[in-house]
């Protein structure tokens, strides 16, 4: 066990999350280890209390408490087996010299944590191609959530990346089947969202609560959140095809906004009612008969400008085998979707 570590981030090093920082000079570390850290306040920057999701900018200080020794770092990392190798290989829908495009199927976490041992972040050893570094997750997906999910095969490329995100010039365009039918057909939602104790507290599991926009300032917490979602089909009135889009990108984002509007997303027991009826507050979760029970929640695509050669670039993943089966099951035919429903008419 090491002592109290006093380290500047180095140059070139700069713009990304003080998490994957850590966990490149001390890959010994779990994310849960380093997510409780921050949360104990035993790791800082420049002497303040810090968040896992943090960025570190060059030449802050970063205090690091006591950590194992580096050589448990193999037993932190065990040799992926050829068929994890294989399996997230088959995920990839894009790659070129600086990036890589996966199509993350539903069920597998983007990154651990204290009850994640097998997630993206940790496969992604058998995605170097060749290249001298292992890639990186740019942003994530939640686990239960599929689609395009991005990493960079370069510090320098995750550097260029995280700026393209952060001043909002992606477009994410997501798929849904939610109970019922939204109305207006088209709009935007723009509840504030914070952490909600009693929903994490009821099944362990991380959970957000819709806050009005006028409440966000005054509520501890609180973070604003803008969602643009547009109705695409429909089944009678009992459910619709929505593509979304998250102007922000907070926690369970898409998922809580469109709940709050009484619509949740089919397969979405956290914030719609298992049931088929949630009398009083619009449709419940379930549809029942042949549908599946899983999330129906999508990553479509992601449409951005390369950040090396400057071309627009359209990522589009096809949608899981439960999703397909419930599109072919109402007669709804992903071609028919217009690939930016949001864009304004030519």
């Amino acid at each position: 066990m090491s002592g109290v570590q006093l380290r500047e981030v180095a140059a070139g090093e700069g713009g990304q999350r003080l998490d994957r920082w850590i966990r490149r000079h001390f890959p010994q570390l779990t994310q849960g280890r380093i997510e409780k850290m921050c949360r104990k306040g035993e790791m800082r920057v420049d002497g303040g209390r810090v968040k896992s999701s943090t960025r570190v900018e060059e030449g802050q200080t970063v205090r690091i408490p006591p950590v194992p020794a580096a050589a448990s770092a193999a037993a932190a990392s065990p040799q992926l087996t050829d068929a994890e190798a294989e399996r997230v290989q088959r995920m990839v829908i894009y790659r070129d010299d600086h990036l890589i495009a996966l199509n993350k199927p539903p069920g597998l976490a983007s990154q651990g944590g204290s009850k994640q041992t097998t997630h993206v972040d940790g496969l992604a050893e058998a995605l170097r191609f060749g290249a001298d570094e292992k890639p990186r997750l740019v942003h994530r997906l939640d686990k239960d959530t599929s689609g395009v999910l991005l990493l960079a095969r370069s510090r320098e490329a995750a550097a260029k990346l995280g700026e393209v995100f952060r001043s909002r010039e992606t477009v994410k365009i997501y798929w849904a089947a939610v109970a019922g039918v939204p109305q207006p057909a088209m709009g935007r939602i723009t509840y504030g969202l914070v952490k909600d104790s009693v929903g994490r507290a009821r099944d362990g599991d991380e959970m957000m609560r819709c806050v009005h926009p006028d409440e966000v300032s005054k509520t501890p917490g609180a973070k604003s959140a803008e969602t643009h979602y547009t109705v695409l089909a429909t089944l009678g009135r009992r459910v619709s095809w929505c593509a979304m889009r998250p102007v922000t990108g907070r926690t369970h984002q898409l998922r809580a906004h469109i709940a709050a509007l009484g619509h949740p997303i089919i397969g979405d027991g956290k914030y719609g009612k298992r049931g088929q009826e949630n009398l009083g507050d619009g449709w419940g979760s379930g549809l029942g008969g042949a549908v599946s029970q899983k999330l129906h929640l999508h990553a479509r695509s992601l449409m951005m400008e390369h950040p090396f050669t400057g071309a627009k670039l359209t990522l589009t993943a096809p949608l899981p085998e439960h999703m397909a089966e419930t599109w072919a099951f109402l007669d709804w035919v992903p071609g028919d979707a217009p690939a930016d429903p949001f864009a304004d008419p030519v």
